[in-house]
């Protein structure tokens, strides 16, 4: 079968999930008001509060979710089969994201912007919320090790595509300034700074010095560097340095400078990307060539499928984004949706050409066997197969197969580089909470919550020793992020269906998700923390994971039964509530 009708059923499932399911929870539960005066202009402040063109903000929204995990997520899946796979991004994002993503982004704009985190205080309690907080925390955290683990190892294997990637910088602020100080047009100069992002990656393709390899500075593959590190290793610190010194500086400044403008790019970015794969997959309408099924498999998919693809069908991290940075930028309550749930469906396009790619790449089903031998097989070959998958796909509309790998990894690298910003800036967000929460004023400063973020970023990613070597903390915590992850998304719509009931709306939309997603999450933690992580039985552990999977397992075992609580009072004030 050729992989083009697998995006022709996806693609109409989409449209008809946001013509219509969308305009549905749109008019009949979350009740959309034209007339509501939002955060971005109740609190506008210049800095976080800044009312935003529905199409700007879409862009920023849509990069901050859609970073290298839609497409890490499938291209590890597709172990599974790709039926498995395909089946849960499609109706995962209609059913389950779009409702979750354009929910949360609701019921933080009808209570002043607040993340979803300190909400919990009004749905269920302050202990919960204290503990909610805490899981989005340690959930934050891992987001930052294992998305500057990602961008420094693409740096790493594709150096040509560092050039491009910090052109945008200077690019995204001299439109931000343009635009908000000079009230100039956002469109045209995107589109002038996305060519000359993609020309500076076609020149570095072919022209070697252009191309930054850190590893050949620090003497080729086999060398060793400083403080006895292989020269990749030296190569890597390298990169997270410099990543952790871009992020403070860029979650530090007011969004219109760096982040808004840069995410406007990469919507379009993206917008190309998605076309020139879905034109490539087209003309070419490569064979299938993986299995529907794979009924040899070393471990069940059911549930792991469900959290090893998070971002492409549902992920608690666009909770966050909806809730701490979308919400406090939204013009108007009508936007939402538009915002919101066509986000989720973009990034269920991205996920959907992430499975076509590496399921048509191989020429047989023997060397796709071969590749996805086993799960931890596919763990550590995913990303690669999709990078070359997607740059075959490139190849349909006359783009050279190195230069289509270039600008694959370009793409990567952005998007991990936005949803790595937005999580900083959250993490110091909630670093900042809890300091309210706890008189703790220090860490009410920016800076100092910022640097708090940073640093214990960096040393996520260095400090864990693994299969990888030096610096495996975002590979040892990839399986502990998609758990995590899911029970956040699964937290958040529980707090959108409290919030429903309590206002007399029908929340089967919301309560039906999340009851599956709870159910399938909960199932392969436990399994995870008791079974894996611990060390029992032929297991050999990882304390890393064990602690952090521990700790989560119990503050969301705690909030469920805390929710349960108050779901069974009587007497709940509504008027407490915005509606």
């Amino acid at each position: 079968m050729g992989g083009i009708w697998l995006a022709v059923i996806g693609g109409i499932v989409f449209l008809l999930g946001y013509r219509y399911y969308s305009t549905l929870i749109a008019e009949r539960v979350y009740r959309l008001d034209p007339n509501y005066v939002t955060p971005s202009h109740q609190y506008k402040d210049g800095v976080d509060f800044v009312p935003t063109n529905k199409f700007v903000l879409w862009g920023h929204h849509f990069t901050s979710v859609a970073g290298a995990a839609p497409i890490v997520g499938p291209a590890i899946a597709v172990y599974w089969g790709w039926l498995p796979a395909f089946l849960w991004v499609i109706f995962g994002t209609v059913f389950a994201a779009g409702v979750h993503d354009f929910g949360t982004l609701v019921l933080s704009v009808r209570n002043k912007g607040q993340s979803v985190g300190s909400l919990a205080n009004k749905l269920i309690g302050k202990r919960a919320k204290v503990l909610f907080l805490f899981i989005i925390l340690i959930l934050v955290l891992m987001v930052n090790a294992v998305f500057a683990w990602v961008i420094a190892n693409l740096f790493i294997t594709f150096p040509a595509s560092v050039l491009s990637v910090f052109i945008q910088i200077p690019l995204a602020v001299w439109i931000g300034y343009s635009v908000y100080k000079r009230n100039g047009s956002m469109l045209l100069p995107s589109i002038v700074a996305l060519g000359v992002m993609y020309a500076s990656a076609v020149i570095a393709s072919r022209v070697d010095f252009l191309q930054i390899d850190l590893v050949r500075y620090f003497g080729g593959q086999e060398a060793t560097s400083l403080f006895g590190l292989s020269s990749t290793s030296m190569a890597f610190l390298v990169w997270i340095v410099i990543l952790m010194i871009y992020v403070y500086i860029a979650s530090i400044l007011p969004v219109w400078k760096l982040l808004q403008p840069r995410d406007y790019i990469n919507s379009h970015q993206l917008i190309v990307g998605l076309g020139l794969l879905y034109l490539g997959l087209l003309f070419t309408n490569p064979e299938i060539t993986a299995p529907m099924t794979n009924g040899s498999a070393d471990v069940s998919w059911f549930p792991l499928l469900f959290i090893t693809i998070a971002c492409g069908a549902i992920s608690g991290f666009h909770g966050l984004v909806s809730s701490g940075t979308s919400s406090k930028q939204l013009n108007k309550e009508t936007d939402a949706r538009f915002v919101g749930y066509l986000g989720a469906v973009g990034e269920g396009a991205l996920a959907l050409i992430a499975i076509i790619a590496c399921i048509t790449f191989f020429p047989n089903v023997e060397e796709f066997q071969a590749t996805y031998s086993g799960f931890a097989a596919a763990s550590g070959a995913g990303l690669g197969v999709f990078i070359k998958g997607a740059g075959q796909l490139a190849t349909g509309v006359g783009i050279p197969a190195d230069i289509a790998a270039t600008i694959v990894s370009v793409i990567i690298v952005s998007f991990a580089a936005t949803t790595l910003d937005s999580s900083v800036r959250l993490m110091r967000y909630i670093i900042s909470e809890l300091g309210e929460e706890y008189k703790v004023l220090s860490l009410t400063n920016a800076h100092v919550a910022t640097t708090i973020a940073v640093v214990s970023s960096a040393a996520l990613t260095l400090l864990p020793q693994g299969p990888k070597g030096f610096g495996s903390g975002g590979y040892l915590l990839w399986p502990l992020f998609g758990t995590s992850n899911q029970l956040l998304a699964g937290i958040s719509l529980l707090l959108i269906t409290i919030w429903l009931k309590r206002q007399g709306r029908n929340y089967l939309a919301t309560l039906l998700p999340m009851l599956f997603l709870m159910f399938m999450t909960l199932w392969a933690m436990i399994n995870q923390v008791v079974f894996e992580w611990s060390g029992a039985g032929e297991s050999e552990g990882n304390m890393l994971l064990f602690i952090f999977g521990s700790i989560i397992l119990i503050f969301t075992l705690w909030i469920l039964i805390t929710a349960a609580s108050s779901l069974s009072k009587k007497g709940d004030d509504p008027s407490q509530f915005s509606v």
